[in-house]
């Protein structure tokens, strides 16, 4: 996106829902199931528990139309008034159809077309971005932006490094235009250099499935944690005064940090890099641990009864690609 400007309108969050699974996965269960503790777990990581979809048949559409319809039924919008679903996924039920018209058909919403987007966890900044754009041209008046992950679904629960991290969830927002509030500035980036130190080998026209690869763990996430850890705060904290110069804020300017809930310690060296209090940064990665593109509207979610029209907010995440980004947006209601 390019410096910002005065044009408007803007594109602004008008509703956010969600969804959460019943089943709770605890520190305490995966002590069964790997070699691992509570104690080590929490100190370093932040998460205590996280929740898991299961094997019913559900899958990353079923969540994502769960928190779609929350949020139009928060605004009061019926599903043929939306105009695009874009849904950031790395988790999509099958590769195509899209996830996207899995959920229109889904909600009803016969008017709207739509697509998947693939950054993993910098995947909702992405797909919000993109969003905007849709309403900030006038192409479109309403437009759903969802980020959903069924990350047990990819998660090899033989190996401890990544069970501890990741849940299932799905978080979802409306676009309308607004003259004063909305999606002001973002920047992104990717790094396919470091693409191996977060990613998932098997399935793809490379290494399409056989039994080989499903024996090697292929179908697995995989990734490389201390290199990650290292290269999330340093982007991430970046990025963030970027998007700070950009739009001439300073921490005191930021009422709320709305960073990936990847690691407590990530986040904590994050907001620590950039001159904020603890106060200013929105976290929730105890209950939920790392829903990958669905944790920015979690944390939107939880905190939307404290949010004011007018506040300022920084979003900002980091994944596998390697892809960051950071944005910076006024609050539109409250």
């Amino acid at each position: 996106m390019p410096s910002p400007s005065s044009a408007s309108p803007q594109a602004a969050i008008t509703s956010v829902g969600h969804y959460l699974p019943e089943t709770r996965l605890t520190n305490g269960d995966l002590e069964e199931m790997v070699e691992t503790s509570d104690e080590w777990i929490r100190t370093r990581t932040g998460i205590q528990e996280r929740r898991i979809l299961g094997d019913d048949g559900k899958a990353t559409a079923f969540m994502a139309t769960a928190a779609a319809q929350e949020a139009l039924d928060s605004r009061g919008i019926e599903p043929d008034a939306v105009d695009l679903i874009v849904v950031a996924t790395v988790t999509p039920d099958m590769f195509f159809p899209a996830t996207a018209c899995l959920v229109q058909d889904n909600l009803g919403a016969s008017n709207a077309w739509g697509f998947d987007l693939s950054a993993a966890c910098s995947g909702f900044i992405y797909a919000l971005t993109t969003g905007a754009q849709f309403i900030e041209t006038g192409q479109a008046e309403t437009v759903l932006v969802i980020g959903a992950d069924k990350m047990s679904s990819i998660v090899d629960y033989t190996d401890r490094t990544t069970c501890i991290l990741f849940g299932d969830a799905a978080g979802a927002v409306v676009l309308e235009a607004d003259e004063e509030a909305g999606l002001h500035d973002a920047v992104h980036h990717v790094d396919g250099e470091h693409s191996e130190l977060l990613r998932m080998r098997g399935g793809g026209s490379l290494n399409p499935p056989t039994h080989e690869t499903v024996d090697a763990h292929m179908h697995y996430l995989q990734q490389e944690g201390r290199q990650v850890f290292k290269l999330a705060v340093n982007r991430m904290a970046n990025v963030c005064r970027e998007v700070l110069d950009r739009n001439g804020l300073d921490a005191a300017g930021v009422d709320y940090l709305v960073p990936h809930q990847a690691n407590q310690r990530i986040i904590d060296a994050t907001a620590k890099q950039l001159g904020l209090s603890s106060e200013q940064v929105m976290v929730n990665i105890d209950r939920y641990g790392n829903t990958t593109a669905a944790t920015i509207p979690l944390c939107l979610y939880d905190w939307e009864d404290e949010l004011e029209r007018g506040d300022d907010l920084i979003v900002t995440a980091f994944g596998g690609g390697l892809t960051w980004g950071a944005g910076h947006l006024t609050w539109a209601y409250g």
